[in-house]
């Protein structure tokens, strides 16, 4: 693999945390949202990432990286809450919230800035080293 192909992996995965930053930070911003029924209510979503290394395998002129196959809504029960005053409550009292943990989103958005910060901090030491190799043939 050249030096070339690094800034396509590290795009790649730039492009892979700024999904996963995005999905987070919807969930973050769903967390307290209310609503009268099961299947109206927030569900907190995940991406979910394939690794392009086999296919950079099979064919020899692709370089490998990250790709975003689909985001997916968490299977978590969500939050059923007895509030008969509430102006969204069913016909039984209740209220239903969003099986979002706003401390694993926050988890989550740290770990994704990091590897957001960690890819871009990859194609600077690339582009330094294809710089110190130019400069190698003055």
């Amino acid at each position: 693999m050249s030096l070339y192909n690094i800034f396509n992996v590290s795009g790649s995965g730039m492009s892979a945390q700024s999904v996963r930053l995005n999905t987070t930070a919807s969930n973050i911003a769903n967390a307290d949202s209310v609503s009268s029924s099961v299947d109206k209510t927030y569900r907190a979503r995940h991406p979910v990432f394939e690794a392009e290394m086999a296919k950079a395998n099979s064919q020899q002129n692709q370089s490998p990286g990250v790709s975003v196959k689909g985001i997916v809504e968490s299977d978590k029960p969500l939050i059923k809450e007895y509030s008969p005053s509430h102006p969204l409550a069913d016909g039984d009292g209740f209220i239903y919230k969003p099986n979002v943990n706003v401390m694993e989103e926050m988890a989550d958005m740290i770990s994704a800035s990091r590897s957001y910060q960690m890819n871009v901090q990859v194609a600077d030491a690339t582009k330094s080293m294809l710089q110190q190799t130019l400069n190698m043939g003055k």
